[in-house]
């Protein structure tokens, strides 16, 4: 093959020779695609003659292919003397080695400098098979270690991480996950891949994708973003919060920015945040108590210090109150030798805002049913929670008003009214639909509240007795 012809140029074919156009269109298509190439290449035939020499070759070197191409070896313009010898037998040393053969070494630029360079060099095979020259590959040192860098950490990320890493593409699907996250996810590594955010998460989804819409048209925020959502687990629903922060992901080989996906990257933080919401609850529940006592010591008639105490509870707790007293005589200790009646004394309003307020000393029974929680709580001396288990509005408000509570009760708690030894009657306090059901740290505040409402009704029953 002429030089000409490993040049990439068709001099050795004259006008009226066939093949001509399809030679011409497999050089055109071979000059473009080494001139496209991110990596700067040069070529070698057997005798060490430069052949071919692309546009990156000429960035770094400053070398064009006019002055590289037909010079034999690199000694004197790319390389100083003294290495040459060392360095072109490693180069053509890989015509006779399988494989490509990984070196660096320093090569000279047109004005003078010099660049460090890592050189991927394999052997060009001829049509029989035999070596006919040398492709050289090369890139300056600092820009391959910068990639395999990048490499590195990608993939440390996805294997070794502490934190979750999930790259989520475009349609906001998982497109790679870390194992911590997958874990966190409650899923494998490959099970949770193109899924929909929903099919993972019952709760925070809508909060969770709005962040990724906002990174992938605005970009990434400021700050990380703590966000809580309940991942659906065999088990049901468990709540967590993940502290999290997002990079958009954007193709470095568009010459616009187009973006890739987003990277989510979190840790999480519930126990440490359920730490300082339920430090902070105690705060406030202690400094409601302190309150109350305070404004129930002031209260001339004890039953409005009763009604005081549970308008101090309320807030911030339950949505309602209820105090039903034990009607007849009040057994000093053991089970009561009759059934249990109750008869409602005090209420918080169930319309307008307002204070709570005493409905009278005697009445005719409430009618609760045989396994009414507040008949339980005041059988068995002991705290009763219940919930309508979710039901639909419907049957929520039926299973409220059955149980002689307000309609929109959900959730309830009954604690019972202890003094001197006696069961005096039921606490009980309800929540709607907007907040949660209670839970233990509720029953301790509410048994502590129980205990002020239960002295200060028999205080008021002492007051009555001694009256004229």
């Amino acid at each position: 093959m002429s030089a000409s012809r490993r040049r990439g140029t068709t001099d050795a074919l004259g006008p009226d020779e066939p093949g001509r156009d399809g030679e011409r269109e497999g050089a055109d298509l071979l000059a473009a695609l080494l001139d496209g190439m991110d990596a700067a290449l040069c070529a070698f035939d057997a005798d060490g003659v430069v052949t071919h020499w692309n546009r990156e070759a000429e960035r770094i070197l400053g070398w064009t292919a006019a002055e590289a191409v037909g010079r034999k070896g690199l000694a004197g313009w790319a390389l100083r003397s003294a290495d040459a010898e060392e360095v072109e037998g490693r180069l053509m040393a890989a015509m006779r080695s399988p494989g490509r053969q990984v070196d660096e070494f320093a090569l000279v630029t047109k004005d003078g400098g010099r660049v460090l360079v890592r050189t991927q060099s394999a052997a060009v095979r001829g049509p029989d098979g035999t070596p006919a020259g040398v492709y050289c590959a090369f890139s300056e040192v600092h820009a391959q270690i910068d990639l395999e860098r990048s490499i590195a950490l990608s993939e440390a990320l996805f294997e070794d991480a502490s934190w979750g890493v999930v790259l989520v593409d475009a349609d906001l699907r998982p497109a790679v996950v870390n194992a911590h996250a997958a874990r966190a996810l409650g899923t494998g590594r490959t099970d949770v891949l193109g899924r929909p955010l929903g099919d993972l998460l019952s709760q925070g989804v809508e909060e969770l994708e709005n962040a990724l819409t906002h990174v992938l048209a605005e970009g990434a925020p400021p700050a990380p973003a703590e966000i809580w959502v309940t991942v659906r687990t065999p088990q049901g629903g468990r709540r967590r919060c993940w502290r999290s922060g997002f990079v958009r992901l954007a193709s470095p080989l568009a010459e616009e920015p187009v973006p890739l996906g987003v990277g989510w990257f979190f840790v999480d933080v519930t126990e440490s945040r359920q730490g300082e919401q339920d430090a902070a609850t105690l705060r406030f529940r202690t400094n409601q108590l302190h309150r109350a006592a305070r404004a129930a010591a002031e209260c001339e008639d004890p039953g409005e210090a009763a009604t005081v105490h549970l308008d101090f509870a309320l807030a911030g707790f339950a949505d309602h109150a209820l105090v039903d007293r034990v009607l007849g005589p009040v057994p000093a200790d053991g089970e009561p030798s009759a059934p249990v009646r109750l008869v409602r004394i005090a209420a918080s309003p169930t319309g307008s805002p307002g204070p709570s307020a005493l409905t009278g000393q005697a009445g005719l029974p409430v009618p609760y049913g045989p396994d009414h929680p507040a008949l339980q709580c005041v059988e068995r001396a002991g705290t009763v929670r219940v919930s309508a288990d979710g039901a639909p509005s419907e049957r929520a408000r039926a299973w409220a008003l059955e149980r002689q509570w307000p309609a929109d009760a959900v959730h309830a708690l009954c604690a019972v009214l202890r003094s001197r030894g006696r069961t005096l009657g039921v606490v009980t306090f309800l929540r709607g639909a907007g907040r949660g059901p209670f839970e233990r740290a509720d029953v301790a505040y509410a048994e502590d509240v129980a205990v002020r409402v239960a002295s200060a009704l028999d205080l008021a029953g002492l007051v009555a007795e001694r009256r004229p």
